[in-house]
């Protein structure tokens, strides 16, 4: 195999499916992953036959530890490297007040979200040190950034993946490991149309009326999402890591030509806002 190699989670549908679409133009060799593996066979079927790059396909459900397991014995076994990692897989898990919500469901959700991409995380850096470095792109989500009243689960995974992200980026920048964030914008998929199919009275009126209107008008690009994964894969991007980037309102493309300011400060990352950060000075000492 003489292409690069990039894993893509959650690779049968929306989001997932763009972007193995567009890696594979790119010339990318491809491990995806998701829970059905007749749409994944879809998916493998619909990219055109290409010399030097091969499409495999793996049913793998995120929330079994025993299935990460398996997928981690055929990564090592169909695959002499690895260049890319998507962490693209997720789901909405349970809407409503926390208080309402059972434990497993909430903890199903923390291990899909969060658990799933850390040891996805885990087990490709021997493959992608060995080839002196890699990519690693995980996909934040709604309510990261801000609280989101009734999707406790899902808020509260993909802030501390963000985090974690930022932590793993440290850990690996001396081995060539780039670890970043896209946070997506609201996209036209069946994770959002979730939210649709409950009660206005669970999910508030806010994101129900915002999951309408992205439905009705399209919401945020998936192809932008997955021109700034390209970007984050590709050599214009060396030097930016540990960063949470938005597809839709970041002017990414521009970040190589301010690498120094960029790397000098703490903006694009999760931090403590405190009272001189906003002209408040009355509760800092």
């Amino acid at each position: 195999m003489n292409s690069k190699v990039a894993l893509i989670t959650g690779a049968s549908r929306g989001l997932g499916k763009v972007l193995a679409h567009r890696f594979w133009k790119s010339r990318y060799s491809l491990y995806l992953i998701a829970r059905s593996y007749d749409e994944l066979q879809k998916v493998k079927t619909s990219l055109p036959p290409r010399s030097n790059q091969v499409c495999d396909i793996d049913s793998c459900d995120l929330s079994i530890s025993e299935s990460i397991e398996h997928l981690k014995s055929k990564l090592y076994t169909n695959f002499s490297r690895l260049d890319v990692l998507i962490n693209n897989a997720g789901i909405q898990g349970p809407i409503g007040k926390t208080w309402t919500i059972s434990a497993s469901d909430w903890q199903k959700t923390i291990h899909i979200n969060l658990l799933a991409p850390v040891a996805l995380c885990q087990i490709v850096v021997p493959l992608m040190k060995q080839t002196g470095g890699g990519v690693i792109i995980n996909l934040s989500g709604g309510g990261a950034t801000a609280p989101r009243p009734n999707f406790s689960a899902y808020a509260t995974a993909k802030a501390a993946l963000i985090r974690f992200s930022e932590t793993f980026a440290e850990e690996t920048r001396e081995i060539g490991i780039r670890v970043n964030c896209i946070a997506p914008g609201a996209m036209k998929t069946a994770l959002l149309g979730e939210i649709l199919h409950k009660a206005p009275q669970l999910s508030g009126e806010q994101e129900f009326e915002l999951a309408s209107k992205v439905f009705v008008e399209g919401g945020a690009s998936m192809e932008r999402v997955a021109d700034l994964a390209l970007f984050l894969a590709s050599e214009d991007s060396k030097g930016i890591t540990g960063k949470l980037i938005s597809a839709v309102w970041d002017r990414w493309e521009d970040w190589p030509f301010h690498l120094d300011e960029l790397n000098k400060t703490d903006i694009y990352t999760l931090r403590r806002i405190v009272g001189r950060d906003r002209g408040m000075n009355w509760g800092d000492k």
